[in-house]
């Protein structure tokens, strides 16, 4: 097997189709067919079945697909490592909570297009829980969630600690009021969809006072679960520095919370196996300067990584070659 067949493979599942994987390859259909036939030569089994709309894959061919998959990362990684340069340079993706794309992560972007202007970067948000797995899919490169994260395959850069209020509306004064709320069968929680880590908080907050069973409304922005606790409909959990400007005009009530209910951790994690590039380091390091945090870690991580993905740039190489030379002859001939 060499890398170049792998990719192919790849592009052909991940297509569905022989037709479309060439377009995507930038290449004719019949080299992606030769590749394919010569992989499965080589292996001794049918890798996909055809029929009238497509391709899918054979047990054998979905056995192979992650790992064909890992190498496609790999290669990518020791490209990047290979070519990283002290200026940074290129794309990187980053994800967020919403209550952290609001208010902390502002002037972290400005700081940093301020010091590196040749980045390009792109901002995904969601639930902890959407974030975590997209880092952990490699779709994102870091991403800024609550904590604890504890996860082998991750590592947690920790930036500051958050105090969490349970905001209400203006007119409510105090918690009792809640319960007469869950009495009358009218509590309800504004809240962001599953896997939000401040609406686990919540619940089991409100499960601890004995309040369950209680009526979610989910929201998708954290103006609209403002603008709705405001109005009477509900309440929420959120970080006490997002809804400062809120309470301060009257348009919510904040309520104060036992200081181990109220502290929660914000992390900025990454996966351990990558390669950091100097874009991704820099990032962390100005969220760190920022926000407190310390990113030391990150910087040996990532030359640690580079000598490694260095050393599968060169064994990569030279099965490449190899591999180009294999196909050389059939691939023009099919051209032809």
């Amino acid at each position: 097997m060499d890398t170049g067949d792998l990719a192919v493979f790849s592009a052909v599942a991940q297509a569905g189709g022989i037709t479309k994987a060439a377009q995507r390859l930038n290449t004719v259909q019949s080299n992606v067919t030769q590749r394919i036939r010569l992989l499965e030569d080589e292996l001794g089994v049918p890798l996909f079945h055809r029929h009238s709309r497509g391709v899918s894959l054979t047990s054998a061919g979905s056995q192979l697909l992650p790992y064909a998959e890992r190498i496609g990362r790999l290669m990518a990684e020791a490209r990047q490592a290979a070519t990283d340069e002290l200026t940074p340079r290129g794309r990187i993706a980053i994800g967020a909570l919403e209550s952290a794309t609001a208010v902390r992560l502002p002037p972290i972007l400005a700081g940093y297009a301020a010091s590196c202007p040749d980045v390009e970067i792109e901002i995904a948000t969601g639930t902890a829980a959407e974030l975590i797995e997209a880092v952990l899919t490699w779709r994102l490169e870091a991403a800024f969630v609550a904590g604890p994260v504890d996860h082998p395959e991750l590592c947690a850069v920790p930036l500051l600690e958050e105090e969490l209020v349970l905001v209400t509306a203006p007119w409510i004064t105090n918690l009792e009021a809640l319960r007469a709320k869950r009495a009358a069968g009218k509590l309800k929680i504004v809240v962001f969809r599953a896997g939000c880590s401040y609406r686990a908080r919540l619940e089991a907050l409100l499960a601890k006072r004995g309040l369950v069973d209680i009526c979610r409304l989910e929201f998708g922005t954290l103006d609209g679960i403002i603008g709705c606790v405001g109005a009477g409909i509900g309440i929420t959990l959120l970080p006490h520095v997002v809804v400062t400007k809120a309470a301060a005009e009257g348009r919510v009530a904040l309520h104060a919370l036992a200081r181990e209910e109220a502290r929660v951790p914000t992390v900025l994690i990454h996966r351990r196996d990558v390669f950091i590039s100097t874009a991704l380091r820099r990032f962390i390091e100005a969220a760190c300067a920022q926000l407190g945090g310390n990113g030391r870690q990150v910087v040996a991580r990532g030359r640690l990584n580079s000598r490694r993905a260095s050393r599968f740039a060169a064994a990569a190489a030279m099965s490449s070659a190899k591999a180009a030379r294999r196909a050389q002859a059939p691939t023009a001939k099919s051209d032809a």
